[in-house]
């Protein structure tokens, strides 16, 4: 934080040029209503720029024809350019229309202004508390004596044995009203703040992809070498600090117990008399939900950045290959031009190497086939006139996928999301293995459903009166 750092990224952090950007209050406001307050992760061009236009003719029936004089589309544009960098504009698969989302330094500079707004009440024992619980957690999570940990345990045993013995007695120890209030407003800025974090980390994995083409694009050595160093990248994702941290909250999160228990936990806490004094924010009783849509955007972005390099890389293969095309038409170019007229020169074609042994492998040649003729009958027999069993021909399965989606959506519609063992548990599965590769076809096609490669289920159905059959697959969570 010396004064040369600091006069540098005041004229080069997004963040700092956004706070001192002349149209920073419409920026701002525009941005934190749209993106922050809903918790939208991308809008569409048309959509934002209408709502942009919105903005500004309101502000313009308050300050005047002159104030914001260029049209909404130009505004966007210029906050997406290279030398601002406050949205980032793109173009999502199979899509022709471009979307846009926050930069992480964008969503920063917000929240620190939402910080700067005076509070009620500012509490601190919560705070303290905390910082006294991650030292005990991490003195005790890093301590590799046995009885050392076993004494720390028998301590908190200890203890908890005590607090039940006073409340069999009838002492019973209740937090009062301004400890309530100082520990939910400490539990409501991290659970928003969690939610500017996901930005960030899909732009550390879109940074890290950045570099890995870059190495591509810049590579010269053998193909083999880069490869193994790419692969190398993406596994580091997993590996690093912020990978294993991820991977951890989305297990975490995932769990339906730790989703149900959050649920209870929320609207109990909300539900107080000294929290509704607070007038929290409504949205904060589905924060949950929100976090597991930032996740699940978070871990498709990873997934895309996967495929698109894949694609990078076979494109960078067909080059190559039409290089080595492209060198074989030139010397068949350069052989049919001196075929007539060859060099008289006898080294006209020489090899480097004193000899070279012809290698002649006549067994790899395969074997002429003639073509076989086909026979054709030109007259057709009739049949015998006996009855044939057309039985087989509508022996046919047809599954209704329509009916399974209905199915899906009337789950859908009581929960926010479902497991497919869930469906098939509430509507068994009339046509057997058929069915179930219908739904497995529909998931695949919905791009709000989750796969968990990790956890598996058992789906089981009755093929026959006494035949049972079963199917084990990885979990799949439908969501609304």
């Amino acid at each position: 934080m010396d004064f040369q750092h600091l006069t540098t990224i005041r004229k080069t952090h997004p963040a700092w040029q956004l706070l001192r950007a002349d149209n920073g209050p419409l920026i701002i406001s525009f941005l934190y209503r749209k993106f922050i307050v809903p918790n939208a992760r991308t809008l569409s061009q048309s959509d934002l720029e209408a709502k942009l236009e919105d903005e500004l003719f309101r502000l313009r029936e308050q300050l005047g024809e002159d104030a914001f004089p260029k049209a909404a589309s130009h505004y966007l544009n210029d906050w997406t350019q290279n030398d601002k960098g406050w949205l980032r504009k793109f173009y999502p698969p199979g899509q022709d229309e471009a979307h846009f989302d926050l930069t992480p330094a964008t969503e920063k500079a917000i929240l620190w202004l939402e910080s700067l707004t005076s509070r009620v009440f500012v509490g601190t024992e919560s705070r303290l508390r905390t910082v006294f619980e991650l030292l005990r957690q991490i003195v005790s999570g890093s301590d590799d004596d046995v009885e050392t940990r076993i004494a720390d345990l028998e301590k908190q045993k200890a203890d908890l044995e005590k607090q039940i013995e006073r409340l069999r007695g009838g002492e019973i120890d209740l937090l009062d009203d301004t400890a309530l209030k100082d520990r939910f407003q400490q539990m409501n800025m991290l659970a928003r703040s969690l939610l500017g974090d996901f930005r960030e980390v899909e732009h550390n994995f879109r940074m890290l992809d950045r570099k890995v083409r870059e190495q591509i694009a810049t590579w010269e050595g053998r193909k083999g070498e880069l490869l193994e160093k790419i692969f190398g990248e993406r596994e580091a994702i997993e590996d690093t600090d912020q990978g294993r941290s991820f991977r951890a909250f989305w297990e975490f999160i995932m769990s339906p117990d730790r989703q149900e228990e959050f649920t209870d936990l929320i609207e109990k806490v909300l539900a107080m008399e000294p929290i509704q004094a607070l007038r929290p924010d409504p949205r904060l009783s589905r924060i949950h939900f929100d976090w597991l849509m930032a996740g699940e955007t978070t871990q498709r972005t990873v997934a895309r950045l996967s495929q698109q390099l894949r694609r990078f890389l076979e494109d960078q293969t067909f080059l190559e290959n039409r290089r080595i095309i492209q060198i074989f038409q030139q010397i068949e170019a350069l052989a049919v031009k001196v075929h007539d007229r060859p060099p008289t020169d006898k080294a006209f074609m020489y090899i480097n190497e004193p000899g070279a042994a012809a290698i002649d492998m006549p067994m790899e040649r395969p074997l002429f086939k003639p073509a076989g003729r086909p026979r054709i009958e030109s007259v057709i027999q009739l049949g015998d006139g006996s009855d044939i069993d057309t039985a087989a021909l509508f022996d046919q399965i047809i599954v209704d996928k329509e009916l399974l989606r209905s199915q899906i959506r009337r789950l859908l519609q009581q929960e926010t999301q479902t497991t497919l063992a869930t469906v098939v548990e509430r509507y068994p599965l009339q046509q057997g293995l058929s069915e179930l590769i219908a739904y497995l076809v529909i998931a695949g096609t919905d791009d709000k459903t989750i796969f968990e490669e990790d956890h598996h289920e058992t789906i089981e159905w009755q093929e026959a009166p006494e035949k049972w059959r079963c199917a084990r697959i990885p979990r799949i969570i439908f969501n609304r």
